[in-house]
C-alpha cells in the first residue's frame, strides 16, 4: 500500500499492547487477539503523510498506534452480537468467537484509555506544545466519542429495516466511519507543526477521504466475497441496512467515491500539501479490493 510504515510503529504499536495487556487481567489475551498485526493501517498511514506533508521530522509512531487502538476498539464492538453480530475480521474469528462476548466488550472498552493514555506519552515524546498536545488528545476522544464513532454506530442501528435519505446516510457515515479518518489527517499535521491554513486543508482532504471510504466499503459489500474481504460480505443487505449503492446503485456510488477524493486532493493542492503519499492513500481508498 501507498506509504510504508515504518519499522518504529509496528514495535511501538507491539510494546504499548504488550505492556498495557499484561496488566489487564483476564482482558490481556483478548486485547493482544484485538491489535493483532494485519489491516490496512490506513489512519496510521495518514498520520505519516500528513506529519510529512507539513514537514514534520518527528517520530509520530506513538499516535499512530493510539489511532489504530481506537480503531481496534470500535471493530471489536461493531462485531458483536448486538451490533453488527459478525464471527469474521481480517480473515479470521472476531474476538467475541474466540474470547466470548464479555470479554469482547470489555476488551474493546479498555482499549480506549490505552489508547489516550499513549496519545499523550507520543505528545510527550515529541515535545509538542501543550497546547497542541491537548487538541490532538481532544481529537482523537471526540472522534471515538459520541459526536463520532458512537454516535454513527447508533444511528446506524436504529436505521435497520428504515428508509434513510442520502443527506441522513451521509452523516451517519461521516460519524462512524469519517470522524476517526479525518482525525487521523488532523492529529498527523498537528504533529507535524501545521498552521491554521494547512490544519484547514487536511481536515477537508480528511472529511473527503473518510467518507470515500465507507461509500467503497458499501460498494464492495454488494460486489466482492468474504475469502476477499476477510469478513462477511453481504451484511448489509442481511441487517437490512440503507447504502450507498441502495440509494445510488453501484456505479453512481463508485462515481460519489471518487468525486470525493478529487475534492480532498483539490483542498491540498491549494494548499501546497498535495503529497505523493496523501495522494496515494486517496487514491487507495477507491481502488482497494478489501
Amino acid at each position: 500500500m501507498a506509504c510504508d510504515l515504518p519499522e518504529s510503529f509496528e514495535t511501538s504499536l507491539q510494546q504499548i499492547v504488550a505492556d498495557c495487556a499484561s496488566r489487564q487481567g483476564d482482558l490481556g489475551p483478548a486485547i493482544r487477539y484485538a491489535m493483532r498485526p494485519g489491516g490496512k493501517r490506513l489512519r496510521a498511514r495518514l498520520i505519516f503523510a500528513a506529519a510529512e506533508s507539513v514537514g514534520g521530522t518527528g517520530d509520530v509512531s506513538g499516535l499512530a498506534a493510539a489511532v489504530e487502538m481506537i480503531h481496534a476498539y470500535s471493530l471489536v464492538h461493531d462485531d458483536l452480537p448486538c451490533m453488527d453480530n459478525d464471527d469474521l475480521r481480517r480473515g479470521t474469528p472476531t474476538v467475541h468467537r474466540i474470547h466470548g462476548t464479555g470479554t469482547a466488550m470489555r476488551a474493546g472498552l479498555a482499549l480506549l484509555p490505552i489508547a489516550i493514555g499513549a496519545a499523550m506519552e507520543a505528545c510527550d515524546a515529541l515535545r509538542l506544545p501543550e497546547g497542541i498536545a491537548c487538541t490532538i488528545v481532544r481529537r482523537m476522544a471526540q472522534a471515538a466519542g459520541g459526536g463520532g464513532m458512537i454516535a454513527g454506530q447508533l444511528r446506524d442501528l436504529e436505521a435497520e429495516g428504515c428508509d434513510v435519505s442520502l443527506s441522513d446516510l451521509e452523516r451517519t457515515h461521516a460519524a462512524k466511519t469519517g470522524a476517526l479518518i479525518s482525525a487521523s489527517v488532523v492529529v498527523g499535521g498537528l504533529a507535524g507543526g501545521c498552521d491554521k491554513s494547512q490544519q484547514i486543508a487536511l481536515e477537508t482532504y480528511g472529511d473527503r477521504v473518510g467518507l470515500a471510504f465507507q461509500i467503497v466499503d458499501d460498494v464492495l459489500d454488494v460486489t466482492s466475497t468474504s475469502d476477499v474481504l476477510g469478513k462477511t460480505a453481504g451484511r448489509d443487505a442481511t441487517l437490512s441496512k440503507s447504502t450507498y449503492p441502495s440509494l445510488m446503485g453501484v456505479d453512481e456510488a463508485g462515481k460519489r467515491a471518487r468525486h470525493l477524493i478529487e475534492e480532498g486532493k483539490a483542498a491540498l493542492a491549494a494548499a501546497g500539501l498535495l503529497t505523493e503519499r496523501l495522494s496515494s492513500l486517496g487514491e487507495f481508498t477507491v481502488v482497494r479490493a478489501s
